[in-house]
């Protein structure tokens, strides 16, 4: 069952992208950083500071949602702890229009990218039956362990099989296909996804331990697709003095590029970094983001529209 959802809301940051009237499907970033956010909780250095202090805009957690302009559906990929305030994107990105929220597409029980489900319960918003699409270990770790095992028993949600490779068809030539990725499951699987229509593709990793590690090439994974959101936590390893990232494992942006620099210029374009931790200097203006810039490829923002 669907719910309808009207919110009246000021948006917080600004869309970026014109509308096309091409295509009546299309992704709208809803968060470009990592699981705290920009700002994060606790950080009082110049990078947190400043978006604090309204000298640089800050970012949400990673998101992305599906729409439908013609029959304003909606499918959210993450649901994350800033999802109160995703929603008021979505409902001003679409003008105060009624949308219809048709299901939320789940990549892994780290906090960034589930505890927005909370927001669905009786404490809150109450729906009913929202589709939640979940690989089995996932779906296991929401079925037992409260607060999120209420959400089913409420019927709150509505919990949906995901399984390697197999396709979900939403509407008539949009599909989305999960595939895992290694990554730190503590309490879950985790993958990715591509997101399919008749005319174009999307690939959507924002978390993954080491390209190396993944049993796919990722230089020809992009070549597949129209639009590649990948993993950016960190811009280099040096990044967080005092930490070993070898206990949060993940791509930097520079063994990234390094990796994607066989590229044609037309297939870095298709490339948008995502996920960057509060630290990572691509956030805001720095010589780092204008190498990334420099070197062809996009960096995740808050707001950007994708046609599909």
């Amino acid at each position: 069952m669907k719910v309808k959802l009207y919110l009246i809301f000021l948006i917080i940051l600004p869309f970026h992208g014109a509308f096309s009237q091409e295509s009546n499907l299309e992704v709208l970033i809803l968060g470009a950083a990592q699981d705290g956010g920009y700002p994060q909780a606790g950080c009082k250095k110049t990078c947190c500071k400043d978006v604090i202090d309204q000298k640089t805009e800050g970012s949400f957690i990673v998101s992305i949602a599906i729409i439908d302009k013609e029959t304003n559906n909606v499918w959210l990929v993450d649901c994350t702890p800033d999802f109160s305030q995703q929603l008021r994107m979505l409902s001003i990105y679409m003008n105060e229009r009624d949308f219809t929220l048709d299901g939320i597409f789940l990549t892994h029980a780290h906090i960034g990218h589930y505890l927005g489900l909370s927001q669905l319960g009786r404490e809150v918003m109450g729906t009913h039956s929202i589709p939640a699409y979940a690989m089995p270990k996932m779906r296991e770790f929401i079925k037992h362990n409260g607060p999120w095992n209420q959400l089913v028993d409420l019927r709150n949600i509505e919990l949906r099989d995901l399984n390697e490779g197999e396709p979900v068809g939403l509407i008539d030539g949009l599909s989305v296909t999960p595939f895992l990725v290694p990554h730190r499951d503590e309490y879950s699987e985790t993958v990715g996804y591509y997101i399919r229509t008749k005319d174009k593709s999307l690939l959507y990793i924002p978390d993954i331990d080491k390209w190396t590690r993944w049993d796919r090439d990722l230089s020809e994974e992009i070549q597949q697709v129209d639009y590649a959101l990948i993993d950016a936590t960190f811009y280099s390893k040096d990044e967080l003095p005092g930490r070993n990232l070898e206990d949060i494992p993940h791509p930097t942006v520079i063994e990234s590029m390094e990796l994607l620099q066989g590229l044609s210029p037309d297939e870095r374009k298709k490339v948008h970094f995502i996920h960057m931790n509060h630290s990572n200097p691509i956030l805001r203006e720095s010589e780092e983001r204008n190498r990334v810039l420099n070197s062809g490829f996009n960096i995740g923002k808050q707001g950007k529209v994708l046609e599909l």
